[in-house]
């Protein structure tokens, strides 16, 4: 067996120690891409008959959480970024076809943003991505995935502001 969640997240603090910015954040993401590659991590912690959000580990220090998702039937969400926080999709199973949006006009509460089409992508099993504060995206699973996502805050607390699509 390969690491460990409790060394997979001491990684991910060292590596945000290091560099709290992009930078860091890439090198967890590449981490991440390591582990999505172990297929008894995957087993372990991101077991396919799982709720559809469980929170793996929260780091009393940095902040990020590491959270698994199954999603046991296709769904989309629509354009969204994650406010002040950050966020890395990592695809453990199925597949994600993600899309990035340019803001046109930023939301604010009461008042929906405009935002127009940048580009699309698949993330497959073992590939993760970034997206920085403020990054628009969207997901679209066709069928069963499961995903970890590490948060560097808890999104389940974070205000999501609306965005048309022109």
């Amino acid at each position: 067996m390969g690491e460990t969640l409790e060394q997979f997240a001491a990684a991910c603090s060292q590596a945000l120690e290091a560099d709290n910015g992009p930078r860091g954040r890439n090198e967890v993401r590449a981490h991440l891409e390591k582990m999505l590659s172990d297929p008894d991590f995957v087993a372990r912690y991101v077991d396919e008959q799982g709720p559809e959000r469980k929170v793996l580990y929260e780091d009393p220090k940095h902040g990020f959480l590491i959270v698994a998702h199954v999603y046991h039937q296709g769904r989309e969400g629509g354009a969204h970024d994650h406010g002040h926080s950050w966020a890395i999709y990592g695809q453990a199973s199925g597949e994600s076809d993600m899309s990035d949006w340019t803001k046109l006009e930023i939301a604010e509460p009461g008042k929906p943003g405009r935002a127009t089409y940048a580009r699309s992508y698949t993330l497959r099993p073992g590939m993760a991505h970034l997206y920085n504060e403020g990054d628009l995206h969207s997901l679209k699973q066709k069928g069963p995935a499961r995903l970890v996502r590490i948060e560097g805050a808890d999104l389940t607390k974070l205000r999501r502001l609306a965005y048309h699509i022109v």
